[in-house]
């Protein structure tokens, strides 16, 4: 239902040759549709083939008012979600709808009121980090934060997996002038993904001269010539990155979104290897040494803010303890005061605002999701309040759970 660069993370690598090329869905851990001309059975006739219809996600939809309404994403026009893709749990989610949408929360509300308060302040100000119990939705809320920003005209860089940054899946080379270790192809891609979504928000002249290897951008050249000589030179994409970043903590013209899911990663020891075989520090890795900074405040966007959520899904990039602390959450495993902490890690925590998302939907959330669920013929039975009051139960009303253990749950996913 999406598009290939949705489905491609950040993960993603060149096949050799002389090697089958691996099949997507197996790659992905998702299914792929199957479209609307094979299904020639009678079964489906009555038109199980039509697109939800539902009220486009727009900003002057997320009110007070709208919390519990379903709102769709509108491929169309949707560049976050053709360009940055999405977590792999909600990628499932949309593949199987016939139309990405979305639930208005709560929490919604108060993430995209978080924008506009921050809209005229710095980052440094305004840097949230969303948490709750795996499945509450922490990666849906930011998402919808992302898609409010870009539909705001604000600058919005969004890096929807943060764990491959950091898993060595990917190439590195170490920058002695810098003394970092940069990331070439990640570097290229998020340039690219950003080039993409705000190629309207760019003509910002640059503060400075930049000489790369065939060229040189002057000072007075526009901020979307600087991205564009990144993606044209994959080579110098990583230096490229870095000015960009530079650059956007310089300019006023319009507010810049850093948001970040799997932020947890970027607070422990990466799965890079440097030639004595020691674990490189993510504050050693060019893109998440950006994240960092930016999310400590060391450096700040003039206008703007930070946004990150924390998962659960990889046992590897666990809550680290630093970052526990300074969100002011229980951490699962020792914490007393002998326990080693990073000073590093400390330091890039300091100032982090946790802003937990509820563990359980409202009801008025739950049965407008069960309502989408249902138009779109994904229940195994008649939908009535009595299924709806089972499935809501079962759940304990964990988002995740409610659809994939309840409404879900007698297929083979």
């Amino acid at each position: 239902m999406l598009t290939e660069s949705t489905a491609a993370g950040f993960s993603a690598k060149n096949a050799r040759p002389d090697q089958p090329t691996p099949r997507r869905d197996k790659k992905l851990g998702a299914f792929l549709p199957l479209s609307r001309e094979k299904l020639t059975d009678p079964v489906y006739e009555r038109d199980y083939s039509t697109d939800l219809e539902l009220p486009p996600f727009r900003p002057k939809n997320l009110t007070q008012g709208a919390i519990g309404k379903a709102l769709q994403f509108t491929r169309a026009d949707d560049a976050v979600l053709k360009s940055y893709g999405v977590p792999k749990n909600l990628l499932v989610e949309f593949r199987i709808l016939s139309s990405p949408c979305t639930v208005v929360r709560d929490a919604t509300v108060k993430a995209v009121d978080g924008l506009d308060a921050a809209r005229s302040g710095p980052s440094s100000a305004s840097r949230v980090v969303l948490t709750g119990p795996a499945g509450c939705g922490k990666s849906t809320i930011l998402l919808q934060a992302v898609e409010y920003a870009v539909r705001q005209d604000w600058i919005v860089l969004y890096i929807s997996r943060g764990i491959p940054l950091v898993n060595s899946s990917t190439t590195f080379v170490y920058d002695p002038r810098t003394r970092t270790y940069e990331q070439p192809e990640v570097s290229y891609e998020i340039l690219r993904r950003f080039q993409n979504v705000n190629a309207n928000n760019l003509n910002i002249p640059i503060h400075e001269d930049y000489p790369l290897d065939t060229r040189t951008l002057r000072k007075g050249d526009s901020l979307s010539s600087l991205v564009k000589a990144g993606v044209d030179e994959p080579a110098v994409a990583a230096a490229v990155l870095g000015a960009v970043m530079s650059e956007l903590t310089k300019q006023t013209t319009r507010p810049v979104l850093l948001a970040v899911d799997d932020l947890q990663a970027m607070y422990r020891a990466s799965q890079y290897r440097d030639p004595q075989m020691r674990s490189i520090m993510p504050y050693h890795l060019s893109v998440p040494r950006i994240i960092l900074e930016i999310a400590s405040g060391k450096k700040s966007f003039p206008m703007g803010a930070f946004y990150g959520a924390v998962s659960t899904s990889n046992t590897y990039f666990r809550m680290p303890l630093e970052l526990s602390e300074a969100l002011g959450i229980p951490f699962e495993g020792p914490s007393g005061p002998y326990e080693k902490r990073h000073p590093e890690f400390v330091e890039y925590a300091k100032g982090l605002r946790n802003v937990p998302v509820p563990a359980q939907l409202q009801i008025k959330e739950a049965s407008s999701l069960f309502e989408v669920w249902a138009k779109d013929r994904a229940l195994h039975s008649v939908p009535n309040d009595e299924l709806f009051m089972a499935k809501f139960t079962e759940a304990s009303g964990n988002p995740r759970d409610f659809v994939w253990k309840g409404l879900l749950s007698s297929f083979a996913l």
